[in-house]
């Protein structure tokens, strides 16, 4: 904590001006359409460049540009490239209508919500990945919600809830490798401590898509029959992501096997399946371009101290235990506002919440614990964020239409802080099995 630099708050302009210009300028509107998210990451890109004072213009494009082509930026564009061929070459030979046909066939229509729900939560357990879970399900609640006349931002708020669950728990999540890792704690222990705060959430959640109805059931259409076999390509999917495959990997193979059972049914030929990968890449343009932009300018808000400032200022006045971990939170979350990645953010802040969690006796599972649960929290209400975005460029919805319905994410939450209130799960620091 000795080492920790002040930082300079004013490096945090980008981001108060692209919250600004796009959040209250929607707000304003009343309509999440009007601001394209691409001009107010833009303009919040210039001012970024502009602010650095130590570095020529070339120089500062250069630091920009590093951090829009950062290895965890272009590993995101490319599942975004390969999620959007999938998506579309998947719809073009008619895996979606059949597997909306399925699951009507098989889930009463009261508790479909529900049953998408443990559906989202399952796969993202089981595959460790939120942004896997969303690229699979996605596509299918929102075909359903046309089915079954509800807002499709409801029903594809219900994935990114679940997938967020998931993510929380996994073993071989990221978020909880960074968060364990950083603190030195097992897996196991994290997940113990985890699942005192994930799990009521989760159950809250269950509850309120049980007991509460958006449906309108006078809106199913009658749809007509597809083959079995045109929803093998999104079995193909999840049973290989279940198997541990690269997220890479299972999405190329999902684009292979749509378009070779596509073609050897008859339901697309091989230039319509082309043709159709290319409307879905090119639906997903919007996206990578705010997703450079973003990286690009937070990079240069942490080279500029950004992030820095923010550490200073909120682990300095740490005073007692539930003050130590109320901080651990705020600097996960205000992380996570700067980096926009779940990961990035535990990893930034590891090291001084770990100095942070040995001043004041705190286990290195609570504090891994509060790690993982606080930066899941805050990914629920970043327009910007990789999970919303994906999940909006697949539903072809605004990001902002989809924050009012995630419901698990901000329940979570408040887990999360009645756990710091009342101290509990509580372990000694000298814990660490």
């Amino acid at each position: 904590m000795q080492t920790q630099t002040k930082g300079n708050g004013i490096a945090l302009l980008p981001l108060v001006i692209f919250l600004g210009i796009y959040l209250a300028g929607s707000l304003l509107t009343g309509d999440f359409y009007k601001i394209p998210i691409t001009v107010a990451g833009m303009a919040a890109s210039i001012v970024a460049v502009a602010m650095s004072r130590r570095q020529t213009l070339t120089e500062s494009v250069a630091s920009y540009t590093q951090g829009a082509t950062d290895h965890n930026i272009m590993l995101m564009i490319w599942i975004f490239i390969l999620a959007g061929a999938f998506a579309a070459s998947t719809k073009q030979m008619g895996a979606v209508d059949a597997t909306v046909e399925l699951t009507l066939k098989l889930i009463p229509v009261r508790f479909l919500p529900a049953g998408i729900f443990l559906a989202a939560c399952f796969t993202s357990l089981s595959i460790g990945t939120s942004v896997g879970t969303i690229v699979a399900l996605t596509p299918i609640a929102s075909a359903l919600s046309a089915q079954i006349g509800c807002p499709t931002a409801w029903m594809v708020a219900i994935v990114v809830g679940g997938a967020f669950f998931g993510d929380n728990l996994s073993f071989i999540s990221d978020t909880t490798i960074a968060a364990t890792r950083t603190q030195g704690c097992s897996m196991r222990d994290k997940f113990r401590t985890n699942i005192f705060i994930a799990l009521p959430a989760a159950l809250l959640t269950l509850l309120i898509y049980i007991f509460t109805n958006e449906l309108s059931l006078t809106a199913i259409h009658n749809t007509t029959s597809s083959p079995w076999y045109t929803i093998l390509p999104y079995l193909l999917v999840l049973v290989t992501a279940i198997a541990g495959w690269n997220v890479l990997k299972v999405l190329v193979l999902g684009i292979v096997s749509s378009g070779v059972i596509g073609v050897v049914a008859g339901k697309i030929s091989v230039v319509e399946w082309i043709s159709s990968m290319g409307e879905g890449i090119s639906g997903m343009g919007e996206l990578i371009i705010i997703t450079m932009m973003a990286g690009g300018m937070l990079e240069m808000i942490r080279i500029q101290g950004g992030i820095d400032y923010i550490i200073w200022h909120i682990s300095r006045h740490v005073a007692s235990r539930r003050g130590a971990e109320s901080a651990i939170a705020a600097l996960v979350v205000i992380a996570d506002v700067c980096t926009a990645n779940n990961t990035v953010a535990i990893i930034s802040v590891g090291a001084i919440v770990r100095s942070i969690a040995e001043k004041f006796h705190i286990s290195a599972r609570r504090t891994a614990s509060l790690l993982d649960t606080f930066s899941c929290f805050a990914q629920g209400f970043l327009p910007y964020g990789a999970q919303l975005l994906m999940a909006a460029g697949l539903a072809a919805i605004s990001p902002i239409e989809i924050i009012p319905h995630l419901y698990y994410p901000f329940i979570l939450g408040a887990c999360a802080v009645v756990a710091i209130i009342i101290q509990r799960p509580r372990y000694s620091a000298d814990d660490k099995k």
